[in-house]
């Protein structure tokens, strides 16, 4: 039976995610897990879109399409792929989609900013840290994926 069948991915839609793809592709090749996408739209409209009903902000709009893309770069190498697309706090809706979909697993970046920036933007991981009943896989921001460590090592020691 394999160790992680569904690993929820959060996007932030920043670079950061260049970090964590890697080493979640990794993993669900490992273990053949199936690949949830979660990212969470945070701007004024998004926070307000239902109780005002709004339309689409741009933010949203750009949100989805990347979504999408990462999505679709993803099934093309062969992964199994869900994605969604919410609104609100990212904490929630990590929580809420890693209950609903029964995930394993949830994976995120973090981006070592310092004390007072990790106590403004580190939020979001703190309250799942706490409340998660699964575990959390967290990347540094920038980091190297085991294959690429690997390599270098190799490639030093000619």
């Amino acid at each position: 039976m394999p160790m992680f069948k569904k690993i929820l991915v959060a996007l932030d839609h920043s670079k950061a995610d260049a970090a964590l793809l890697p080493h979640v592709k990794e993993l669900a090749r490992l273990t053949h897990a199936e690949i949830l996408l979660l990212h969470v739209s945070t701007g004024w409209a998004a926070q307000w879109q239902e109780p005002l009903n709004l339309t689409d902000s741009k933010e949203m709009v750009e949100d989805r399409e990347y979504l999408d893309r990462v999505r679709c770069e993803l099934q093309e190498q062969g992964f199994s792929v869900e994605a969604i697309h919410s609104a609100g706090k990212p904490s929630e809706e990590i929580l809420k989609a890693a209950r609903t979909k029964d995930c394993d697993l949830i994976a995120m970046t973090t981006h070592g900013h310092g004390l007072v920036r990790d106590l403004i933007y580190g939020e979001t991981i703190e309250k799942v840290r706490h409340e998660s009943e699964i575990p959390i896989f967290l990347v540094r921001a920038g980091a190297q994926t085991i294959q690429s460590r690997l390599k270098g090592k190799g490639e030093a020691a000619n």
